[in-house]
């Protein structure tokens, strides 16, 4: 393997030919059905996915076979399935639906209008997870160019993981028996705690977002003729909220979304932690003199990623403040979102949720709980040695520093899938989100050095797994 070969390959590629692509998929405000529900008939969803396709017939892969699968109904499924030389196949993962707007984008950027600026690409979804297909094809490519022989790749990108992959299940069961069983999956949708080497995901939280309801009036009534009388729904939410998280400490309160944190992913944090310092707090855009929950590093890397969560994402019924009356509210909504650990049941933590919320509801009021998603976590089975010692080797090829494991806060359905359906499957997961890259938020980017690097690590890992299989 010449190194300096496949990284200028890798280098040119994410030039010449990656970055002008990510910046025309940046214009497309292709968002996930779960925020676009009539994504079909605006069209952007079949932009996104049509841009990525092309891209990937012009590549110089033989033999490669470029997919857009389809079902009725569901959002479409990119497949390029790329033949090997060796009994096995490699299964590479992305995502290409994106979160919305938001609101807080700093002038000159914006969600849709990709911006280049200090060696970032500004935009939605660049990071999360445009990159990922060009990225992985790259990786193979850079073997190809350097004749090592390979197994089946095949490159899976799906356009619903930030509506919790409902439509995925239904391709797999399309696909049947057509993906095999995949000796490796590597995953290109995680976070990195720093720029400056590779970093794998051990573990990931589920997610249960739904929308809780409460109803005291059928309209507005003047607050000076109303309170003191009816229960304001605002107190009412209180009461609620306060039955799953402790208003003090945010810890969720109820038993079915606690889990016990095995010993081996708290010496992760905890190696993590002595990387990161106070930059696992410090990667965040705190408001001056604003505290985390913890002064202890490891501590907070375990919260955000074994522990259960509970985060307010939206509200409707709470008028705007310059149309905002001397009116008790008749009803108010919020959209909450609760991140369980890796091994929670999602299911039996939707019923204890909806249980909590809705039992005996305050002063008799209409309150209600509905489900929006249900995505269960994710607890990858040990590194193989070979995976451990590959990964560790192309880190330090790369960036000159060790690979680092930790578990992720976020959630890729898709891991859990295919952890049931391939349970002998090692499993390499990373990705760009790093310190401020702000995935869902305003100001997202890419950082276009770190995903060049991460690309010939992939390569890197590739070419060890051919190896493997060789032997």
């Amino acid at each position: 393997m010449d190194l300096n070969r496949l990284n200028n390959l890798v280098g040119r590629t994410w030039r010449d030919s990656i970055l002008p692509q990510l910046i025309e998929y940046v214009r497309i405000p292709n968002k996930s059905p779960m925020f676009d529900p009539q994504w079909e008939q605006h069209g952007y969803m079949e932009a996104a996915i049509g841009l990525m396709a092309n891209w990937c017939r012009e590549q110089k892969l033989p033999g490669a076979q470029v997919e857009i699968r389809r079902l009725p109904g569901r959002t479409p499924l990119l497949l390029v399935d790329i033949p090997g030389e060796l009994p096995d196949t490699v299964l590479l993962y992305g995502h290409l639906d994106k979160q919305p707007e938001f609101t807080g984008w700093l002038p000159g950027l914006a969600p849709w209008t990709p911006v280049v600026r200090d060696g970032k690409l500004y935009g939605r979804g660049a990071a999360d997870d445009g990159y990922a297909v060009f990225a992985s094809l790259t990786a193979i490519a850079a073997l190809r160019d350097q004749q090592v022989k390979l197994p089946r790749c095949v490159v899976l990108i799906e356009a619903c993981e930030e509506s919790g992959s409902e439509d995925l299940p239904a391709h797999l069961a399309a696909l049947g028996a057509r993906l095999g069983e995949p000796s490796l999956v590597i995953c290109l949708d995680a976070e990195c705690g720093n720029y400056d080497q590779l970093w794998c995901t051990t573990s990931l939280r589920g997610n249960l977002t739904g929308t809780l309801r409460v109803e005291v009036l059928t309209e507005g009534v003047h607050s000076g003729m109303a309170t003191g009388i009816a229960p304001t729904p605002f107190r009412i939410l209180e009461q609620l909220l306060a039955r799953i998280e402790n208003p003090v400490t945010g810890d969720v309160l109820l038993e079915e979304l606690q889990v016990a944190l095995p010993s081996d992913r708290r010496q992760q944090a905890v190696a993590a932690a002595a990387v990161l310092g106070e930059s696992v707090a410090g990667k965040l855009p705190f408001v001056g003199g604003v505290q985390p929950l913890s002064n202890d590093p490891a501590e907070l890397l375990i919260n955000s990623s074994w522990r259960a969560t509970l985060a307010v994402t939206g509200a409707d019924g709470l008028p705007a403040l310059a149309s905002a009356g001397n009116v008790l509210l008749p009803q108010i909504a919020l959209k909450l979102s609760l991140r369980l650990p890796p091994t929670c049941d999602a299911q039996r933590a939707t019923g204890a949720v909806r249980s909590a919320l809705q039992q005996d509801p305050p002063y008799g009021a209409r309150v209600s709980f509905e489900e929006a998603s249900a995505s269960a976590g994710w607890n990858a089975p040990a590194f193989a040695p070979w995976l451990e010692e590959s990964i560790l080797r192309a880190s330090r090829a790369i960036y000159g520093r060790d690979a680092v494991n930790v578990g992720c806060g976020g959630t890729i359905p898709f891991m859990g899938m295919l952890g049931e359906r391939f349970p002998r499957t090692q499993f390499f997961i990373t990705g760009v989100l790093g310190p401020h890259a702000n995935a869902h938020g305003p100001n997202e980017f890419l950082h276009l050095d770190y995903a060049t690097k991460l690309t010939s690590c992939v390569s890197l890992v590739l070419a060890d797994s051919a190896a493997r299989v060789a032997a």
